[in-house]
C-alpha cells in the first residue's frame, strides 16, 4: 500500500526503480487528471511507473510498462499499489512460440463473450471491455503482449492480405484513415469483437466479414481497412521503463 507522502520521499530518495509499483488490485486509469473519463485499465499485477510525485487537480501522471502508455492514476487509488520487487521486464517469444498460444487466446474471448457484458471505453479488465481492450487482454492472458490502442495494434502487427487470414490474426476498422476499431479473426470468415452501443451489439459478440449480414454487420465489413498477424510480444522503448 503506497501513499502520497511515500511516493515523494522515494522519489526524494531516488531509490533504484523507486517510481515502479505493481497494482494490489484491478484499477482505472484516466485520460486526463480531472479523472472523468476513462482511458484504461490496469490489471491486478500490472507494472506501473509513475513519472512524478507532484499531483495535478486529482492524480498523477503514469506510464504502464508492459505497453508503454500513458495515462492518469487518481491519488485516492494510491492505495492500490505496491511497491515492484523486481523492475518489468518485456518477454521475447518467436512467431513459433505466439502461434502455440493462439488457441488460448481465442478461447479467453469466447469465454469472455458468454460472461454478461457490455461495451466500455478504456475497458481491459473484464467483464466489460473495448475493442482494442478486449485484444489486448486475450493475448495477455497467454503472456503476450500487443500496445493498447487499435491504431496502435495495426502498426505493430505483420501486415497481411486478406485471403492469408488464419485463426488469431486481428482484423481492423477505420471510418477515415486511423483505425478506430479491431476483432479477431476465428476462421471461415467470422471475427469476434466488443462493439459499441450506437452502432455495434454492445459488448462481445461474433460477427462475419461479409456484406451479407445483418445492417451492423455491413457496416463494419464496408469498414474494413487491413489485417495483422501478431509476431512478437510487445516490448516499450527502454526509455519508458527506467
Amino acid at each position: 500500500m503506497v501513499s502520497l507522502e511515500q511516493l515523494q520521499v522515494s522519489f526524494e530518495m531516488a531509490e533504484d526503480f523507486a517510481n515502479e509499483y505493481q497494482c494490489r488490485v484491478n484499477l482505472n486509469l484516466y485520460d486526463s487528471p480531472s479523472c472523468i473519463s476513462l482511458a484504461t485499465q490496469a490489471a491486478l499485477g500490472r507494472h506501473v511507473q509513475i513519472l512524478s510525485a507532484t499531483q495535478i487537480d486529482k492524480a498523477l501522471g503514469v506510464h504502464l510498462c508492459e505497453d508503454g502508455y500513458s495515462c492518469w492514476l487518481a491519488v485516492s487509488d494510491l492505495a492500490g499499489l505496491e511497491k515492484a520487487q523486481t523492475r518489468y521486464q518485456a518477454i521475447q517469444l518467436s512467431p513459433d512460440q505466439i502461434q502455440e498460444r493462439i488457441p488460448a487466446v481465442i478461447a479467453f474471448t469466447r469465454a469472455a463473450m458468454q460472461q454478461p457484458n457490455y461495451y466500455l471505453w478504456g475497458g481491459t479488465v473484464g467483464p466489460n471491455y473495448d475493442c482494442s481492450g478486449l485484444m489486448q487482454a486475450a493475448f495477455a492472458a497467454s503472456g503476450i503482449w500487443l500496445p493498447r490502442d487499435s491504431y496502435q495494434q495495426e502498426a505493430f502487427t505483420q501486415r497481411i492480405e486478406f485471403d492469408r487470414l488464419q485463426p488469431g490474426d486481428l482484423v481492423f476498422f477505420a471510418k477515415t484513415e486511423k483505425v478506430n476499431h479491431v476483432g479477431l479473426y476465428l476462421g471461415d470468415g467470422s471475427y469476434i469483437h466488443s462493439s459499441g452501443q450506437n452502432t455495434g451489439r454492445n459488448g462481445i459478440a461474433i460477427d462475419q466479414l461479409s456484406d451479407r449480414g445483418d445492417a451492423i454487420a455491413q457496416s463494419y465489413y464496408q469498414q474494413l481497412k487491413s489485417a495483422g498477424r501478431v509476431v512478437t510480444s510487445y516490448s516499450p522503448p527502454k526509455s519508458v521503463v527506467k
